[in-house]
């Protein structure tokens, strides 16, 4: 008999139901691990059953499965048990969430107790909808769901099985049913667990080669702590890239110039000249320097803040851009990959596009875009929805064309006013960090209001302009980068502007009432 090292001081009674609560969102394969687990428990005569309440879309709301199981009593042979068929709040024995916020939410739900439940996540992400669509950065803190995980959960086992699952060529619902077999808390052996992927005749290999790792890095974790309590990640702060040379004479001339500024900005200028030079070219990661080196160096923080969101204004979505990104080599590959495609299936891919004259204005000279963005016929002919199939030839070389234009975009309608306001806002900056270098950071980090494309970037200019206007009337006030951070803030989850209008009335009281 193969168990696992903790079978026998973990497992659950036999003399009641074990209950099971998966939470996964689609395409994790959370229906398959739960079939999985009800197979493993009839096949050794055990009594069980599972329920499912879908959530509402791939990504907005994940799928709670719910499986109770028990042992049949020898003394009562005729008789089967009546097993519930919702989770409640206090008596789940084992919850598994396929990513790490699907674990917070069981914590949320009060699905995890202290005295009683397993707790086994993976610790990647995937983003939901909410954190996608958020102004500026909306990812929640993996932090805060690894402490509540700690206190809330008997024992909590994570780790990032998504990658696993891609090293093994499977998915992550096999790395956590190995997860599982390797906790030792149900009281079955290895082979019981492996007869069942067998039995289900689908992917076989690569789920076993996943069942297998996944409980071999279990026993791992549980032998350096029986009673595991994982941290959080570090911060992607540490995990920005070395400034190091790469073989390329302009692009390591500028390398060599980064290295003469500050040391701890390295890492977030190494990030930020492959940002731009990928955008545009050597010469244009230059530029970048140019702007940095001329910014007081008195403040770390405001260095920081500066050169990500530096390289952030220079590295700005157009049309170019867009076109560049849909064109480029490995993404036909990257989507592949993500939908799974098997190498004989055909894969189409269509791209919705809604520009405005204003994006097609952009990409001419400045004296001729100006004139056609007062077209109003013109206007009416380019505000239409485009669908184009970029696996098609013609679509593809369409595009293509397109990004080739990044020679040209330095002339441009749309350049020429993306750097009259990146300046404006440098300017700015470098007059408030001579007095108040708090009240400058504030406003380096109010340009993560801009982003995004069409529509989406008029409104987020439009309320980053609202935002630094009232901070030259803020100006020598002692909470004035805290007015700011607050305005910022205010805007980034206001999506009409009201609410951002109403703290800018606010701010205007302020000097009514001095």
């Amino acid at each position: 008999m193969n168990v696992s090292i903790a079978s026998s001081s973990v497992g659950l009674s036999q003399a009641r139901p074990i209950s099971i609560a998966v939470l996964a969102m689609g395409g994790q394969g959370g229906g398959v691990l739960v079939d999985w687990i009800v197979a493993l428990a009839e096949q050794r005569g055990w009594f069980a059953q599972s329920t499912s309440v879908p959530g509402v879309a791939q990504r907005t709301g994940a799928t709670i499965y719910y499986i109770e199981m028990i042992a049949p009593d020898a003394s009562k042979p005729g008789r089967h048990p009546v097993l519930s068929l919702m989770p409640a709040p206090g008596k789940v024995d084992i919850v598994i969430g396929a990513e790490l916020m699907e674990a917070g939410r069981a914590i949320l739900r009060g699905l995890v107790s202290p005295d009683r439940t397993l707790l086994i996540g993976s610790s990647h992400r995937s983003l939901a909808v909410i954190e996608k669509t958020a102004p500026g950065d909306g990812t929640a803190d993996a932090a805060q769901v690894f402490d509540a995980a700690n206190v809330a959960a008997n024992r909590f086992i994570a780790f990032d099985m998504a990658e696993i699952a891609d090293a093994t060529g499977s998915v992550v619902s096999a790395v956590l049913f190995g997860a599982l077999a390797g906790s030792g808390t149900l009281p079955f052996t290895t082979e019981d667990f492996e007869t069942t992927i067998r039995a289900a005749g689908v992917g076989v290999d690569a789920s076993l080669r996943a069942f297998a790792a996944g409980r071999e890095r279990t026993i791992a974790e549980l032998k350096q702590d029986p009673k595991i309590k994982p941290t959080a990640k570090p911060p992607l702060a540490k995990r920005y890239p070395r400034l190091e040379p790469i073989g390329h004479a302009g692009y390591d001339a500028l390398v060599a110039r980064a290295r003469l500024l500050p040391e701890e900005l390295h890492g977030i200028i190494a990030a930020g000249l492959q940002r731009v030079v990928d955008f545009q070219d050597v010469a244009y990661g230059g530029e970048y320097l140019d702007r940095l080196e001329t910014m007081p160096r008195q403040a770390t923080g405001l260095l920081q803040a500066f050169a990500k969101y530096l390289a952030v204004a220079m590295a700005y979505d157009d049309v170019i851009r867009v076109a560049d990104l849909k064109t480029r080599a490995g993404r036909l590959d990257r989507v592949r990959r993500e939908v799974r495609a098997g190498n004989g299936q055909i894969l189409a891919i269509t791209e919705f596009f809604h520009p405005r004259i204003e994006e097609m204005a952009g990409l001419l000279p400045p004296w001729l875009g100006e004139r056609v963005e007062r077209s109003a016929q013109l206007g009416k002919l380019i505000d239409r929805g485009r669908k184009l199939r970029t696996t098609a030839p013609p679509a593809f070389l369409l595009l293509y064309g397109v990004a080739g234009l990044r020679r040209f975009r330095r002339g441009t309608l749309r350049h020429a006013r993306e750097m009259r306001h990146l300046d404006e806002w440098a300017q700015r900056i470098k007059k408030f960090a001579l007095t108040d270098p708090a009240l400058a950071t504030a406003v380096c980090e109010a340009r993560r209001l801009v982003g995004g494309y069409s529509d989406t970037h008029s409104r987020g200019e439009s309320k980053f302009e609202k935002v630094t206007r009232a901070s030259d009337r803020l100006a020598g006030r002692p909470d004035a980068a805290e007015w700011v951070q607050r305005l910022t803030k205010v805007a980034l989850k206001d999506a009409d502007g009201a609410e951002l209008d109403g703290a800018l009335r606010t701010v205007e009281s302020l000097f009514e009432d001095a």
